[in-house]
C-alpha cells in the first residue's frame, strides 16, 4: 500500500517547506517525488501542515490492572486523535513492570489493542538491579524518587547509587523528596482544601529530589532525563547542569505550562498532579526554558482517574489528569497566539523525544523514516468537550477551552487511523502500532 501525500507544507530538518511525500510499506520512501509518480492512495493535503507523529514519552494507560480508569483500547484512539503516534508508558501498572517478563507481557498486550506505537518503561525498586542491568526491549529506567505505589519507591541513597552505578539504560525520573513531602503532610494535615497539596508537594521537595538526581548522575555519568519539571528552581539546576556536561535532558508537561494555583479555585482536584501545579511565575519559567533550550522536551504524564475518584474530598482524591488527546492542539493554539512556531513545537513533541529515547526512525520527516504524520488544520477551532474525549475516563481539565490548531489526519507506520471529517471523528478499526525500536542495544 502506497500513498501520495500532495499540497502539504511539511516540517523538514527544522523548517517549513512546500513539498509533496510519499509513503508505502510503512516508510517515507520519497520527498517531493517526481510530478508522475503515482500511488495506490493519493491525498490533497490542502495546503496543511505535515509534522512528524508526536512521541509522548511519559504516559500511564493504566493496563494491566487499572483498566477502569483507562486501557489501551480508548487510550491509544486518544492518541491517533491528538496527533500521538508512539507513547512511552510508565511502569506503575498492576502488577508494577519490574521484570523482562512484566514488559514483555505489556507489549504483547498493546500488539494486540493499540493502534499507535508503544514502549514500556522497566521501574526500579530498591532491589532489582539484576533485571535493570538485563533489560531490554525498553526505552529506559523509570525511578520514583517519591510518590508511588507498590514497591516502586526508592528514595534510600545506597539503592540509588546502585542503579546510577550499574545499570546502561537512560533513567528518568520523578523527582519529590519523600522526606520533605512526607513533612509538609503532617504539617498540613488540617487542611481539606485541594490548594493545600500545592504546599505538600512544594517548591522545595521538587527542588531537592532533582538536585539529588542530577548529582548522582554526574557522579556516576549517566544519561538522566527529568521528568514533569515544576518550578523555576528546577530550572535554574538543569541549565547548570547543561553548561557543564551533556548528560541531563528535561520535560515539562501541559499542566504545569498552563495551570497555576490560582486555578485551584475553579478546576479544584481535576488539576491535583504530582508534582503539583505552582505559580504563574513558574509556568512563564517553563515556557521559557522550552523557547532557550534548556528543557527539550513536552509530554503529557497523561495519568486518568474516573471522575468519581477525582470528585472525592482532598486528600482522598487521586492526582494525575488526562492529556495526551488534546497537548497537541494545545501547543499548536500557541503557535497561533505568537508564543512560539510550528517548528519549535515539531522539536519539542516529536524530534527531541525520540532523541532523548534512542528511538529508532521516529521523530522526523525523512526518507527511510517511518511513516508516522500528522496533517495539522492551523485554522481549525474546536472547543473541548468532555463528552467528546476518547480517553476511557471521559472528562478533560480543558473542557469549555476553544483551541485553534488541530489534527485532522493521523497515519501510523502509513496506515492511517483517524481522520476528522465533517467535524466528526474516525478511526481505523485494526492495529498498526508497533513496538518502538531502541538504537540503544537490544
Amino acid at each position: 500500500m502506497s500513498t501520495l501525500i500532495r499540497n502539504v507544507n511539511a516540517v523538514i530538518d527544522g523548517q517549513l517547506v512546500e513539498t509533496s511525500l510519499l509513503i508505502a510499506d510503512g516508510k517515507i520512501v520519497d520527498i517531493a517525488p517526481a510530478q508522475q509518480v503515482g500511488a495506490d492512495e493519493v491525498v490533497d493535503g490542502g495546503g496543511k501542515i505535515l509534522i512528524p507523529g508526536v512521541v509522548d514519552d511519559q504516559v500511564h494507560f493504566r493496563e494491566p490492572g487499572l483498566t477502569a480508569k483507562e486501557d489501551l483500547t480508548h487510550a491509544s484512539r486518544a492518541c491517533a486523535k491528538g496527533g500521538v503516534t508512539s507513547f512511552l508508558e510508565m511502569p506503575n501498572t498492576i502488577p508494577n513492570a519490574i521484570t523482562q517478563s512484566l514488559i514483555d507481557d505489556k507489549l504483547a498486550i498493546a500488539a494486540k489493542k493499540s493502534i499507535v506505537n508503544f514502549g514500556f518503561y522497566i521501574g526500579a525498586t530498591p532491589n532489582n538491579a539484576s533485571e535493570l542491568k538485563h533489560a531490554v526491549r525498553t526505552p529506559g529506567i523509570k525511578i520514583f524518587i517519591g510518590s508511588s505505589t507498590g514497591n516502586l519507591l526508592v528514595d534510600e541513597q545506597a539503592a540509588l547509587e546502585t542503579i546510577f552505578a550499574e545499570t546502561t539504560l537512560t533513567i528518568c525520573a520523578h523527582c519529590e523528596d519523600e522526606t520533605t513531602v512526607r513533612a509538609n503532610a503532617a504539617k498540613y494535615a488540617d487542611r481539606t482544601d485541594v490548594a493545600a497539596h500545592s504546599l505538600v508537594r512544594d517548591y522545595e521537595a521538587a527542588k531537592i529530589a532533582t538536585a539529588r538526581a542530577i548529582a548522582l548522575a554526574e557522579k556516576h555519568q549517566h544519561r538522566f532525563h527529568v521528568l514533569h519539571v515544576s518550578t523555576a528552581d528546577e530550572v535554574e539546576l538543569i541549565r547548570a547542569a547543561k553548561a557543564k556536561h551533556d548528560l541531563i535532558t528535561a520535560e515539562a508537561c501541559p499542566h504545569h505550562l498552563f495551570f497555576s494555583v490560582e486555578d485551584y479555585e475553579t478546576l479544584g482536584s481535576l488539576v491535583k498532579m504530582n508534582p503539583s501545579i505552582k505559580s504563574k511565575a513558574d509556568n512563564k519559567a517553563l515556557f521559557a526554558a522550552l523557547l532557550d533550550g534548556t528543557i527539550e522536551v513536552i509530554a503529557t504524564d497523561h495519568a486518568p482517574h474516573t471522575i468519581e475518584e477525582k470528585q472525592l474530598p482532598y486528600p482522598k482524591c487521586p492526582s494525575g489528569l488526562p492529556a495526551v488527546e488534546n497537548s497537541l492542539a494545545l501547543m499548536l493554539n500557541e503557535v497561533n497566539q505568537g508564543r512560539c512556531s510550528i517548528e519549535q513545537v515539531v522539536g519539542w513533541m516529536c524530534e527531541a523525544p525520540a532523541r532523548v529515547w534512542d528511538m529508532k526512525h521516529k521523530g522526523e520527516i525523512a526518507v527511510g523514516y517511518d511513516a508516522d504524520l500528522v496533517l495539522v488544520d492551523m485554522e481549525l477551532k474546536i472547543e473541548v468537550k468532555n463528552e467528546d474525549q476518547q480517553t476511557k475516563c471521559g472528562w478533560t481539565p480543558w473542557h469549555g477551552t476553544t483551541l485553534q490548531g488541530w489534527p485532522v489526519r493521523t497515519w501510523v507506520m502509513g496506515h492511517e487511523v483517524f481522520r476528522k471529517q465533517e467535524g466528526k471523528d474516525q478511526f481505523e478499526q485494526n492495529v498498526f502500532g508497533r513496538a518502538i525500536q531502541y538504537a540503544h542495544p537490544t
